[in-house]
């Protein structure tokens, strides 16, 4: 991964208004033998001690990457450019024994599929120890007391039988929670779940939301979820990013968002969401079209072929994200809820 870092110039003190997590200009670019992929193209995110941030859009938006190049956790085709504050600390362009240090003991990660995320051939126990002893200094008998505190702290049935057992001897919402106890096992400040619910059943998904905002009330972290599921963040999430071909289009706090969308884009993801109100097989919502080719950087609007306002000029010019309204912000020249060109005259 090759890494540009912005210059650090301005000393700064610890102040507990100042946000856990500030992303600035971040742009990530991966080398193909065929051209370059813009992944992520200038995003800009803010994370504070006990806030719930949702991140959200398709696949291929740009949310994940955005999250992994948090953690530094990008493979060597990647170059990062940007800034990416975890507090004080500069992530970008941070060596890899820093990084280390860091990792898990100011951010830890929950990631999509823990059948994957764990390892097989390791028990439960010597998995959970190994996150602990690498970054506290316990011994063998206090780090196993730790874990199996750590697999009660998320109610996990029987911990003390579990620390014993192998992931295959779990259901997938026993691993999540299992996966829960790696992030948490050094209490980090900024906590980012990177779709932790999307392979469970619906009852199984609101037992581990309700349990990450039990956990991040009672240590007062940092919240990121990344999800394509408006329905989720409407929820749970304090404040809604949006984000599609690698840039942030809407962002706004959760009532507000939900109330007053302006981006098409988020209009369509809501459209989208199951309601129980649509009459029995209804068809679901879907957008047209297809996401942009993220080898391409063109120069209007990238949802403008996915649109239905959209004009000559989204084509033509991209719109900026800006604060359009208090606590508001969208890219759109058309955005939902203001007429369209030539709409009074029909």
């Amino acid at each position: 991964m090759t890494i540009q870092s912005q210059p650090d110039t301005a000393t700064r003190t610890a102040d507990p208004d100042e946000p856990l997590l500030t992303i600035e200009n971040l742009e990530v670019t991966f080398r193909t033998r065929d051209a370059a992929v813009h992944a992520v193209r200038g995003v800009d995110l803010t994370v504070h001690a006990g806030q719930t941030l949702a991140v959200i859009g398709e696949s291929g938006s740009g949310k994940t990457v955005t999250s992994r190049a948090v953690l530094g956790l990008l493979p060597r085709t990647a170059t990062v450019r940007g800034s990416i504050r975890l507090g004080e600390r500069q992530m970008v362009g941070l060596g890899e024994k820093e990084l280390r240090r860091c990792l898990g003991r100011e951010v830890g990660m929950i990631f999509q599929d823990p059948a994957r995320s764990l390892n097989p051939t390791m028990r439960i126990g010597n998995q959970l120890t190994e996150a602990i002893r690498v970054h506290l200094p316990m011994s063998r008998r206090q780090a196993r007391e730790r874990a199996v505190e750590l697999l009660a702290m998320v109610r996990l049935p029987a911990p003390a039988r579990r620390f014993h057992e192998y992931p295959h001897q779990l259901s997938g919402g026993m691993r999540q929670r299992v996966m829960i106890a790696i992030a948490l096992a050094c209490q980090p400040r900024l906590l980012i779940a990177d779709e932790a619910t999307t392979a469970l059943d619906v009852t199984t998904q609101a037992q581990i939301m309700d349990l990450l905002l039990d956990l991040q009330q009672r240590f007062a972290m940092g919240l990121v979820l990344i999800s394509h599921d408006m329905g989720l963040a409407a929820s749970y999430a304090d404040q809604i990013a949006v984000m599609y071909a690698g840039r942030v289009v809407e962002r706004a706090p959760t009532r507000q968002m939900i109330a007053h969308v302006r981006m098409p884009y988020t209009r369509a993801l809501l459209d989208a969401t199951p309601r129980l109100e649509r009459p029995p097989h209804a068809t679901l919502p879907v957008i047209s079209g297809r996401p942009p080719d993220l080898r391409v950087v063109d120069p209007g609007c990238a949802f403008a072929p996915r649109c239905s306002r959209s004009q000559d000029r989204c084509r033509q010019e991209r719109p900026v994200l800006a604060e359009r309204e208090p606590r508001h912000e969208w890219a759109c020249f058309f955005p939902c809820g203001d007429e369209l060109p030539g709409e009074d005259e029909r």
